[in-house]
Formats: structure tokens, C-alpha cells, sequence
């Protein structure tokens, strides 16, 4: 048997349950600890609801959330943030003069550009991961792929290590098409995001198809056959996850927190604001969803796969980004939710300096760029160069992506090296990197 260790020894344990099934915290002691493992366990009993609680705070009164922008594909740093106008490797693309002094990104970026003094900008990241698949886990979790482990994602950690109390609705939810969506790894399938692959609306699948009574008769029929089908297989069962999904899902249909999921009670002036696309929308209904108290949520913007015309297809991607972006950043300041809202934009890996026959970039996870800010971020910073003429393939002051991941969690206010024990029973910090020197705000 294994020691239990001291609270002191900032360890979790996780029971060996089956790898769908949620590691459970063991915690004794005080009864806040007891409460926040409940928070931790789904109950939310214990305490008043969101509305009575939390609804009114703002600013660092709020317990912190996570909004990435996910730039599916893989975009292009020489395109967007890093641009090397009048060069080799530069192309086409122009560049403009930004809030943070002497900084200057693609010119597609006018609105993001007047307001980038909010964000700190990463030149340097780097990754070992050149593969749309295995360069996505790593950005997303902060680890190489692991045949032995699946890693949870940031917003799979951060629902984790700060779990809402009084939310009906999802803690993590993936807004938006996405072929390799964050996960819950060695988390538990309940951490997995509730996907919304259509953003905007009242949500996929929430509306029951009879009326109260009925719908009553059939939920008494089926918990029934649950009861009788579990009392031989009551492990096999349990992995499935089926009894908390459907407690989850009949709570979330049924709670008034579902609107958060919807715009269309917002005025024509701020849809527009946002774009009238599925990412516009992912962005507005990812403001709303932090309101209503979700930790995380992933917003992916596809189509930065540019092996051919690669400054065409940045250009269209730009008219939805700039304006999403920017509006999603006024938004969360004007509502005083942009101190504890974490805001990171970024994809997989960036493009090669080099420009291919097809006026396309391949695969670059050697020198890529992202933008962070919000929540605990410093702001005006830049971070790490690239070279103009594209011949150093190590850029100045690396960042690897398990730095990022340490630096995000730091600024949620997470202990990055905390470990938990997967239900396997191996150790496993929350960050394998270090918050990179000067993004932390305070």
C-alpha cells in the first residue's frame, strides 16, 4: 500500500479506477479542502448557486478562465505576428506600427494592431512536434504524445484544479469544428470539453422531444433498466460514464445557464462587432460562457494549412480574426472580465521562412509566434526574435511549448508543478516548463 502523502508534499492521488473514470482527489483536513474536493467530484450542492455567488463579481474578484483562439492548421508567424517585410522570406506581406512601441505585425490587422498593447507577443516558441496531430497535443497540453498516457489539456487542468460550484453547464467546452479537440487524458472522460461544432446557437440536442410527464415516466423507466443492467457490472458501468452524463445533460437542459450558449439576445451592433461567422459567433458565445462561469473554453478558426497560396488564404483568414479578436478583447475589458480571463491565441506550429513553388509554407515548429493576455499576463511585452533572413533555425530566447503551458497555468493562478498521480499510479507535474521571465503580471 501506498503512504499518503502530507498535504505539505503538493501531491494528489488519484484512485486506479479505469483510465474514462475521473481520478478522484484524496483529501482529509479542514472543511474548506472538503468542499473544494466536492467541487472537484461534480457536487455542487454544498454551496449557494453561480447566480447567488458569483454572477455580480468582476475584475480579480472572479475566479480566473481560459479563452484560446485556436488557429487550426498551423498559422503562419511571418503572416500575423512576426512579419519580415522587404526580405527574402518575408513575401508580399506588410507590416504596421502597433500599440506596444516599436512593434509591428501584418498589416491584414488593423484592429488587433490598435489594441495589441493589451496582449504580450511570443516570437520564439518552439516545438519538437511538426505533425498536425502530435504538434497539437503538445501546444494543447504542454507534452509530447505519449503511447502509454494521454495528457489532459490546459482547459482540461484548469477545470481540474479550479472547479466551478452552482454550473450547470459544462466547465471546458470546444467551440467550433476541430479534428483534434483538447481532451481530458488521464483526467477522466468528464473532462473532456462538451462540444459545440455550430456556435451561436441554443445548443445541439438540449430540447427534450415530449412534455414534463412523459419525459418523467420515460427517465423513471430507464433509470429502471440502469439499476438492473449495473447490480452484476457495477465497474464496467461505471466506466462508461453513463449515470453523471445523464445526470449532466438533463441538469444543463433544464438550466437557464443554456442561454449562454446562444446570441441572439445580443444587440445587432456587438454580433456585427464579433463577425457574422461561426468563429465571430465562437468568440462572442466564449465572452458570454465566461459570464455565466465556465473555466475554459476553445474557440478553433480552421484553415491555416497554407502548403499553396499561402498569402491569399492568410489574408481571408484575417478578415475574421482581426475583427473577432479585437472585439473580443474590448468586450471582456469593458465588462471588467479581461483581468480574470486568460486570452492565448495560437495553433499547432507556424510556416517555413522558406516560400514553396505553390507560394505556399510548410510545417515550421521551430521559431512560431503566439498572444497572450488577460487574466494574470503582463502586457507590452515581446518576447524572443526570429531571423529576418531566415537562415538560423533556433530563434533568440526560445520558448518551448511546455514553457507556454507553465506560463498560462501561473497566470490562472496554478501551481504548474504540482503533480498528480494518473490511475496508473505515475507522477505527473502539471507543466514540464517554466513561466517564462516577465509574462507574469505582479
Amino acid at each position: 500500500m501506498k503512504r499518503m502523502p502530507l498535504e505539505s508534499e503538493n501531491v494528489i492521488l488519484c484512485n486506479a479506477l479505469p483510465a474514462s473514470e475521473e481520478p478522484r482527489v484524496i483529501i482529509s483536513g479542514s472543511r474548506r479542502h472538503v468542499l473544494a474536493a466536492a467541487g472537484g467530484l461534480g457536487v455542487s450542492f454544498m454551496l449557494p448557486s453561480l447566480r447567488a455567488r458569483a454572477a455580480a463579481r468582476r475584475g480579480r474578484e472572479r475566479p480566473r478562465s481560459l479563452i484560446t483562439l485556436w488557429l487550426a492548421g498551423g498559422p503562419s508567424q511571418l503572416e500575423t505576428w512576426d512579419p519580415h517585410p522587404g526580405t527574402a522570406i518575408g513575401g508580399p506581406t506588410r507590416a504596421i506600427s502597433t500599440t506596444i512601441p516599436g512593434l509591428q505585425i501584418a498589416s491584414d490587422y488593423p484592429r488587433v494592431a490598435e489594441r495589441l498593447g493589451r496582449f504580450s507577443v511570443i516570437r520564439s516558441l518552439v516545438s519538437r512536434e511538426g505533425d498536425h496531430q502530435r504538434g497539437t497535443h503538445a501546444v494543447r497540453t504542454g507534452y509530447r504524445p505519449d503511447p502509454v498516457l494521454s495528457y489532459p489539456a490546459l482547459g482540461a487542468l484548469l477545470a481540474h484544479q479550479s472547479p466551478p460550484t452552482g454550473l450547470d453547464i459544462p466547465a471546458y467546452v470546444a467551440l467550433g469544428a476541430d479534428a483534434f479537440p483538447g481532451r481530458g487524458g488521464y483526467l477522466g472522460g468528464r473532462f473532456d470539453p462538451y462540444r459545440v461544432f455550430v456556435p451561436g446557437f441554443a445548443g445541439q440536442n438540449l430540447v427534450p422531444h415530449t412534455n414534463g410527464p412523459r419525459q418523467d415516466r420515460r427517465l423513471t423507466a430507464l433509470r429502471g433498466l440502469d439499476m438492473h443492467f449495473a447490480a452484476s457490472r457495477g465497474v464496467p458501468v461505471a466506466a462508461t460514464l453513463h449515470d453523471h452524463t445523464l445526470e449532466a445533460a438533463l441538469a444543463m437542459m433544464s438550466s437557464e445557464q443554456l442561454a449562454a450558449f446562444s446570441v441572439v439576445a445580443e444587440p445587432a451592433a456587438v454580433r456585427s462587432a464579433y463577425g457574422e461567422t461561426s468563429f465571430g459567433r465562437g468568440c462572442l458565445v466564449a465572452r458570454r460562457l465566461v459570464e455565466a462561469g465556465v473555466r475554459s473554453i476553445d474557440v478553433t478558426l480552421q484553415g491555416f494549412d497554407t502548403h499553396a497560396a499561402n498569402f491569399t488564404s492568410h489574408a481571408a483568414q484575417a478578415t475574421i480574426l482581426d475583427g473577432a479578436l479585437a472585439a473580443l478583447i474590448d468586450d471582456l475589458a469593458d465588462r471588467d472580465l479581461l483581468e480574470s480571463t486568460v486570452v492565448l491565441v495560437t495553433g499547432e506550429f507556424g510556416r517555413t521562412p522558406q516560400i514553396n513553388p505553390l507560394e505556399g509554407r510548410d510545417h515550421w515548429p521551430h521559431g512560431f509566434s503566439c498572444l497572450l493576455a488577460g487574466g494574470g499576463i503582463a502586457s507590452g511585452r515581446v518576447i524572443g526574435a526570429t531571423d529576418p533572413e531566415g537562415r538560423l533555425r533556433e530563434p533568440e530566447h526560445p520558448v518551448t511549448v511546455a514553457d507556454l503551458s507553465a506560463t498560462v497555468l501561473a497566470a490562472l493562478g496554478i501551481d504548474w508543478q504540482r503533480e498528480l498521480m494518473t490511475p496508473l499510479g505515475r507522477p505527473v507535474k502539471l507543466a514540464d516548463g517554466t513561466p517564462v521571465v516577465g509574462l507574469i503580471s505582479g
